[in-house]
């Protein structure tokens, strides 16, 4: 390049160097937002980017839960023509708006509201069935279509096309649930015969209890009974795959019974097929006291160890045939056998809402593998999510489902913010240290996520789980999902005994472990009682989290802390009367006593439960007696009146300030005091009372207040 290449470049220079120049002002430096602007700027621009990054699509699920609720919140089911209207103006809205972002992705979650709007009423006009109020008993004749449970007390099973033989009226629910003392061996497609007992579906045990009989409707089962012995009139195709499937969970179960004692065998079962029938109540207890509970419950834990062992074993061996590897793709090959492995163990551990929705994200996860894809992100977690509520809406009440999709949202996004975290150096002191990091990471963030909806359903913290599962989750991890996916590989061959053994031994250490923490953690376990609301605030906190990608994700968790202290803590009731029993309980000295019933009972245990206090039998000096029935006194200054007969209507209706009784009341006492007689029972099922000191009356709430739904007929 010769010098005259740059003349015109000197010449402008020195022209502009002659040129008197305006004087030059000094760039203005912008002054930084701080505070509260900065923080709002901040939040806006972390939601823009989530808009951006097409994160609405994790709202969906969310949106399609909501409208779930709500549709439970309405005083009557929603009208088969409003919902198809209302969904077909929404169709025809999307389309119109498809060119405009914004507007179609508000439509897209108002749609997928509609949805779950839609879905309890679609739902029980396909799967529904009419409801057995009262009881029925004859001579049956009915199909196995489920074998739930093998006790030593009999086989717990559900039946179908059921008919009565003559002269026995015949009944119109479609399934029920029945418990069979003895008998033949049962599998899934017998035609039994025999004489049952069939009576309705229980309400709830307390207010905001779990609904048999709102879970029930869903899955077609109108009544449950129970049978001395049946027959057996014909067995069903042994090829059918739920027989197919049966006759594995049965086999599996019965070998590692041949080589378990309890309390290891129950735990096993519960691992291997889910069948938690044989579990032992202190053993679940110490295991829910330590935060180890989730070890029995089939869920991502489990699902992710098996399938994920199931990818590295298949890659390694791939990998080591060098001819086989140069024509085919180890780990697509090896992502494929992981997604079968994952169907086979959802098919043998009996099909739950949380096995089902952790088998989903296995499966996105190993497909994304196999279309190169990232596998792990929040946006699979709403696929899964979706999926399970499209497919099962009647489950999002259920804990099992809000447990196990609280975790994962709580994982996924906390290690998205993570991105890869590394928690220790090279070398095998750096890879351990690593391991147990991980696993206090996990356990802290999967036991946060949930805390919420444990302390609901559970009234039950787990103050030292990150020590529980500090102890316990290399033993699971290295140990006892291995040995128990070896056992089952190797039953086909007989030499599944050994690695029985071996998964008992790290059932009987993770129980010595869980006993430790159950020791540490006496004395520092606080579970307040919350309302229903702190759910859905809980849920609106993890549907904020999701959507966020950055830090930012934390404030609707750090925000539903106080929200849930200052609106969803409540306190137990003052009386609270059992539908199905005698059994009163009455706010006295030292908490909630029975003025009626028996200690012990299935509801009193439920209320000691749900309310975190042992119900024993109030002190005598609190109640007195008579043929008619009983007065009690509370120190809080109310008395209830236990009526027996109709004569000690007229005095405790007018002294009393409540009335209870399984007689029909007669009209004028509701016009003197707060009653709860047959009726109330037999519409609201169990009764809990709150005394009103300044009003000098009880503020009622029953346990069933939608009598207008069809779960609920025969209740009116």
């Amino acid at each position: 390049m010769s010098e005259t290449d740059h003349a015109p470049e000197i010449v402008d220079d020195e022209v502009r160097q002659r040129r008197p120049s305006a004087p030059q002002l000094a760039p203005r430096t912008p002054r930084p937002i701080k505070g509260r602007k900065a923080r709002i700027g901040g939040l806006r621009a972390s939601a823009a980017h989530a808009f951006e990054q097409r994160q609405f699509f994790i709202l969906l699920p969310y949106a399609a839960i909501l409208g779930v609720i709500v549709s439970l919140e309405t005083d009557a089911a929603p009208m088969p023509l409003a919902l198809g209207l209302a969904g077909f103006g929404m169709a025809l809205a999307l389309w119109l708006l498809r060119r405009t972002v914004v507007a179609l992705r508000a439509v897209g979650l108002l749609a997928a509201f509609w949805i779950g709007f839609s879905l309890l009423s679609l739902h029980g006009a396909l799967f529904g069935t009419p409801m057995l109020h009262g009881a029925a008993y004859g001579q049956y004749e009915a199909r196995v279509d489920a074998v739930l449970a093998v006790t030593p007390n009999g086989r717990r099973l559900v039946i179908s096309r059921i008919l009565a033989d003559a002269p026995t009226d015949p009944v119109a629910f479609r399934r029920a649930r029945i418990e069979v003392k003895n008998g033949p061996p049962l599998a899934p497609g017998d035609i039994i015969d025999g004489k049952i007992y069939f009576y309705e579906v229980p309400g709830p045990a307390a207010p905001g209890g779990f609904d048999a009989e709102f879970s029930s409707y869903f899955q077609g089962i109108g009544a449950y009974g129970s049978a001395q012995s049946v027959s057996l009139i014909s067995g069903g195709d042994a090829s059918a795959p739920d027989r197919v499937v049966d006759s594995i969970r049965q086999t599996i179960g019965a070998r590692i019974a041949a080589v378990l004692d309890q309390p290891s065998n129950g735990i096993a079962r519960a691992i291997i097929t889910g069948d938690q029938t044989a579990v032992l109540e202190g053993p679940r207890k110490l295991m829910a006291t330590a935060g180890l509970a989730h070890v029995m419950a089939i869920s991502g834990l489990h699902l992710s160890l098996v399938a994920g062992s199931a990818f590295f074993v298949l890659r390694l061996l791939l990998a080591l045939a060098t001819p086989l590897a140069r024509y085919v793709s180890a780990k697509k090959v090896a992502a494929a056998g992981a997604i079968v492995t994952a169907l086979v163990y959802y098919a043998i551990s009996g099909g739950g809402a949380a096995a089902l929705r952790s088998t989903v994200m296995a499966v996105l996860i190993f497909a994304a593998v196999l279309v190169g894809r990232r596998a792990l992100s929040m946006r699979n977690v709403a696929i899964a999510g979706l999926f399970t509520v499209l497919t099962e809406p009647a489950e999002i009440f259920r804990p099992s489902f809000q447990l196990s999709f609280a975790a994962v949202v709580a994982l996924v996004g906390i290690y998205e913010m993570l991105q890869r975290p590394r928690f220790g150096g090279r070398g095998p002191l750096g890879a351990v240290a690593a391991h147990f990091s991980s696993i206090a990471l996990t356990s802290l963030v999967a036991g946060t996520g949930t805390l919420v909806f444990a302390i609901y359903h559970f009234q039950q913290t787990a103050p030292l789980g990150i020590v529980g599962n500090l102890m316990v989750m290399p033993l699971v991890t290295i140990v006892m999902m291995p040995s128990a996916m070896l056992a089952v590989l190797t039953m086909p061959f007989g030499f599944d005994r050994p690695f029985i053994w071996l998964m008992g031994w790290s059932i009987d250490r993770m129980l010595d472990c869980a006993g430790l923490v159950s020791q540490w953690s006496q004395g520092i376990n606080w579970t307040p009682l919350l309302t229903p609301l702190a759910l859905v605030i809980a849920f609106l906190a993890l549907a904020w989290f999701s959507f966020f990608t950055n830090r930012y994700r934390l404030i609707g968790p750090a925000l539903a802390v106080p929200a849930i202290m200052g609106f969803a803590v409540d306190r137990p009731p003052d009386v609270v009367i059992s539908d199905t029993t005698q059994a009163i309980a009455v706010n006295g000295p030292n908490g909630l006593a029975l003025i009626s019933g028996k200690p012990g009972s299935f509801a009193v245990d439920i209320w000691g439960e749900t309310y975190r206090q042992p119900i024993g039998p109030a002190p005598p000096a609190m109640t007195a007696c008579d043929s008619r029935g009983c007065v009690s006194h509370s120190p809080l200054g109310f008395s209830v009146a236990v009526s027996k007969g109709f004569a000690a209507f007229e005095d405790d209706c007018a002294n009393s300030d409540l009335v209870v009784t399984h007689l029909p009341a007669p009209a004028y006492c509701r016009t003197e005091t707060t009653v709860i007689d047959a009726a109330d029972l037999a519409k609201g099922g169990t009764e809990s009372l709150r005394w009103d000191k300044a009003a000098g009356r009880f503020a009622v709430r029953p346990a069933i207040v939608d009598l207008n739904r069809p779960w609920r007929a025969g209740r009116q």
